[in-house]
């Protein structure tokens, strides 16, 4: 027999509450997804405002990576869960927050702690787990790296730090000349200055995708693991712009996916929603990356699937059953905000929103930059290539202006 999952009444002394660590634009969709699950929830991100903040029962503005302000707060308002929403974080205290019983982290603390940091996540994935990789090497000064490429990895390659997010702080680099500007961006470009970052070798693909993969609790209580259709992406700059479900694939390129997928979401451990980034080359796969929670491409998901991945992600920590079930192809594509502005206002969205089948989400984020996300168009069509093209005629209807 399965345990009983019990849901208590926000505000009261039943409630079941949630701390997000991050509270962006996918943050908001989690609060939202699990509000209306009757969850309490507690938003926490490092400017004032954020997305997630707007919807929450409560919110708070800290610096995630101070050990004493991020304890003192878990221990003010003692949440059930904690849900890491970004990387920029203590996790050493947050290991503690767990080993004292105060709350659990989601998926895992190991989990965490390895995915923050492309280092631990890159070994366990090609070291421990003997998965297909790109070539890569860590370097921790600019001679380091570019000596790591004169040793094999080679031109051309990615410069990443080992800690960041959408693409920040990313280079792709054919010379030798251009090593120093990587470094520096890199350096730059880290959430946490780490002092070291990854390159790795260009791997020759077909295309891209993330696998959303979901460990999740089936009616006997039993941790089960399940796979979204995958979302084919297209990148600028190391972030992402637009996205698609499904993305078109060999059998066999799938299963192996799969089981790429699975290994690495088990050695992770712990429920919910793993983003898991893969390269394809006809049946060849090979592992990029992962992240412990809702991925960006997987924002597709609002149109494409009957649970979207934050409602995958919010039963999944619950202990609920989910279902990924696709209900139609469809694509997002990304609203920019076209100038460095507090103070920004969007026209056009009655024409945008004359796009059959289609939807905008604005994120509500207080300060615009010229390439920072601002919201994001939504289609659907009779197949993934009309739903990229709906999706991009929402997207450039928008039009942000800085008043």
């Amino acid at each position: 027999m399965s345990k009983h999952v019990v849901l208590g009444t926000p505000l009261s002394n039943s409630a079941t509450k949630v701390m997000l660590l991050g509270s962006g634009e996918l943050g908001k969709e989690v609060v939202i997804a699990l509000q209306r699950l009757g969850v309490e929830v507690i938003a926490v991100d490092r400017y004032a405002n954020a997305p997630g903040h707007q919807v929450a029962h409560r919110a708070y503005t800290i610096d995630m990576t101070d050990s004493d302000a991020l304890k003192s707060l878990v221990e003010k308002e003692r949440p059930h869960l904690i849900v890491p929403e970004i990387e920029a974080l203590n996790t050493d205290t947050l290991a503690e927050i767990e080993a004292e019983g105060i709350a659990t982290v989601i998926p895992t603390v190991k989990a965490v702690q390895l995915t923050m940091n492309r280092e631990g996540i890159r070994r366990l994935a090609a070291e421990t787990l003997q998965l297909p990789t790109s070539p890569y090497a860590f370097a921790r000064s600019e001679n380091a790296l570019r000596a790591s490429i004169d040793d094999g990895i080679g031109y051309p390659c990615f410069i990443k730090p080992t800690m960041s997010s959408s693409g920040k702080g990313q280079s792709r680099i054919t010379q030798d000349s251009e090593v120093k500007a990587a470094w520096d961006y890199a350096a730059s470009g880290g959430r946490v200055d780490q002092g070291v970052v990854i390159v790795e070798g260009q791997i020759d693909f077909d295309f891209e995708i993330t696998l959303l993969t979901v460990r999740a609790k089936n009616e006997q209580g039993e941790i089960q693991t399940y796979f979204c259709e995958p979302i084919g992406h297209r990148q600028s700059k190391g972030d992402y712009v637009e996205s698609w479900q499904p993305q078109a694939m060999s059998d066999k390129a799938l299963a192996a996916s799969q089981a790429v997928a699975k290994a690495i979401t088990d050695a992770l451990g712990g429920l919910g929603l793993f983003g898991v980034e893969l390269f394809i080359k006809g049946d060849e796969v090979w592992f990029s990356e992962v992240s412990p929670r809702p991925h960006d491409t997987g924002m597709v998901t609002m149109c494409s699937q009957r649970l979207s991945e934050f409602e995958l992600h919010a039963r999944a920590i619950l202990g609920l059953p989910v279902d990924v079930s696709l209900t139609a192809a469809g694509a997002s594509a990304v609203i920019y905000g076209g100038a460095d502005s507090k103070n920004l206002s969007f026209y056009g969205l009655e024409k945008a929103l004359a796009v059959p089948n289609s939807d905008v989400r604005l994120f509500g984020k207080p300060e615009a930059f010229t390439r920072r996300r601002m919201g994001v168009a939504l289609a659907t069509g009779d197949h993934v290539d009309a739903a990229r093209a709906l999706a991009q005629q929402v997207a450039s209807a928008v039009k942000p202006q800085a008043d």
